[in-house]
């Protein structure tokens, strides 16, 4: 979103603030976006501000850290190192202080990200950080030079799980029922062009149960108070365009980077989970700034030190297709005159674990055979592609994508491309998403970027059938150097095709699964 583009011509270069939102554990996502911004388009700005877990990456900002290296800090974190219980607390039930306390991120996460408060104090970059004083019930906005580590963990000391932080006898605690990006602030100092990285949910999907309703307060005050800003700031951009007093005196540009990204506010225990978020920020940055005009230049890609790790499985599916082009959503019926039987019998060879789980498009080989009389009998696939949950609209539509190069017997090259659509709002159950494949045959070799002008041959839909997906799972075969590596690869590939499924069937549990 951009507001106040297209309107005068300044004559000075425009004072930029990068505003970090808050978005709990998301804002592993917000680091990627860091990369490609800092990095990649070399974007410099004059004012950064953070709130709420926005302070995280601000810190590493003041000291100094590159984009990357922000990123990095969150792809290589250990999710279980900054958990510790209150356990002083929790015999006491609803009356607990607290669910857990921030020791583990002061003792263990913070070290590992090399936080420094030293060199955060000294930093020459114009840096606000972001409290909620209860004592006073007022926001109290920190300049790097007065940052410390108690100030630092009240900035994300959220009630309920953390407890508040005492400074000079004054309590503390995180400012997001009050605001998740001080967009105030950065108008305050000046600045015309506000950069926002958010992360808060805008999905507008209302969830039972304590903790969902917990977190949709957030969603509340977060999102409302975002809008509210954005509207007077268009209010006095009109204004002033049409040659009038606005409210703020000068045009303000509002550049928003939003996202619904696939990680739960505090509840994660995956390390994959955290390098998907950041890996999703880096892709969606980079499109973002193709769209918006900016130029950038990808940076190496980040260091995968695992050993060589594979893993292999083979899917049997049948159905029919009927010819010409339909809009077929399901096998043809059996009466219909054009419809015949197709079948694959394809291997997904998965090469690098860590490659495909950090991947936002989760790609993975493919080899074996098309079956179809009408086509030519037994086709061997040329070369093929699978791809596993790819987010297409939102986080909980999924599909799951097959695209397999062959050739007739005529020697007329086809393409045939397969969805299965996995999505809570189809109403058809875990069972048919995930087993049912829409499949179209095109006439010549198409990428997916051309499949939309591409001649149809065949629609139709295939299918996995019960005792075809119990054969299937006996043909794991997994290859890593060691008997450990093995096991832990095929678990990491579990977890990942579970959590998807729960992020997609399972969100009246728990909004995104912490696997």
């Amino acid at each position: 979103m951009t507001t106040g583009q297209g309107g005068e011509r300044r004559e000075a270069s425009p004072r930029r603030s990068l505003i970090l939102a808050g978005g709990g554990l998301k804002v592993a996502f917000q680091a990627g976006v860091l990369q490609v911004l800092l990095d990649e388009a070399e974007l410099r700005f004059d004012h950064v501000d953070g709130a709420s877990g926005g302070v995280f990456n601000l810190a590493m900002y003041c000291q100094g850290m590159s984009g990357r290296e922000i990123a990095d800090n969150w792809r290589t974190l250990s999710p279980l190192k900054g958990v510790t219980p209150n356990w002083r607390e929790l015999p006491k039930g609803p009356y607990a202080r607290s669910l857990f306390t921030l020791d583990g991120y002061r003792r263990r996460v913070f070290p590992d990200w090399g936080l420094d408060w030293e060199r955060i104090r000294a930093t020459d970059r114009e840096a606000t950080f972001n409290l909620y004083d209860f004592s006073s019930n007022e926001l109290e906005t920190v300049t790097a030079d007065r940052m410390d580590e108690d100030r630092f963990c009240a900035g994300v000391a959220l009630p309920m799980w953390f407890p508040p932080v005492v400074i000079d006898g004054r309590t503390y605690i995180d400012p997001v029922y009050l605001t998740d990006g001080n967009v105030e602030e950065a108008i305050r100092r000046g600045c015309d062009e506000l950069w926002i990285i958010w992360t808060v949910s805008r999905r507008h999907r209302w969830r039972n149960g304590f903790v969902a309703n917990y977190f949709h307060i957030i969603e509340t005050t977060a999102n409302g108070q975002l809008k509210h800003w954005l509207r007077r700031i268009e209010a006095s951009n009109t204004a002033i365009r049409a040659g009038e007093h606005g409210e703020f005196g000068r045009l303000i540009d509002v550049r928003l980077l939003s996202a619904e990204v696939p990680l739960n506010y505090l509840v994660n225990f995956s390390r994959d989970r955290f390098a998907q978020a950041v890996e999703l920020g880096v892709h969606r940055a980079r499109q973002w700034c193709t769209d918006q005009g900016i130029p950038w230049k990808p940076g190496a890609p980040p260091d995968r030190p695992d050993g060589p790790t594979r893993l292999r499985f083979t899917e049997r599916m049948v159905g029919r297709v009927a010819f010409g082009e339909h809009d077929v959503q399901d096998m043809p019926a059996p009466e219909d005159a054009t419809a015949v039987d197709l079948a694959l019998h394809v291997t997904v060879d998965i090469q690098g674990m860590d490659r495909f789980l950090v991947d936002p498009e989760h790609e993975a080989s493919l080899r074996g055979e098309i079956v179809c009389q009408a086509l030519g009998g037994r086709l061997p696939v040329e070369r093929g592609t699978f791809q596993l949950f790819v987010e297409r609209s939102d986080p909980e539509h999924l599909q799951m994508c097959y695209r397999l190069f062959f050739t007739d017997r005529a020697g007329h090259p086809l393409t045939l491309s397969g969805h299965k659509d996995v999505n809570e709002d189809s109403r058809r159950g875990v069972w048919k998403d995930t087993s049912v494949l829409h499949t179209r045959v095109l006439r010549g070799h198409v990428g997916i970027d051309e499949e939309a002008e591409a001649q149809v041959v065949a629609t139709g839909a295939v299918r996995i059938r019960p005792a075809d997906f119990l054969k299937q799972l006996t043909t794991f075969r997994v290859e890593a150097p060691t008997l450990a590596g093995r096991a832990a690869t095929l678990g990491r590939f579990g977890r990942f095709f579970s959590g998807k499924l729960w992020d997609v069937y399972a969100q009246n549990v728990l909004p995104w699964s912490p696997l």
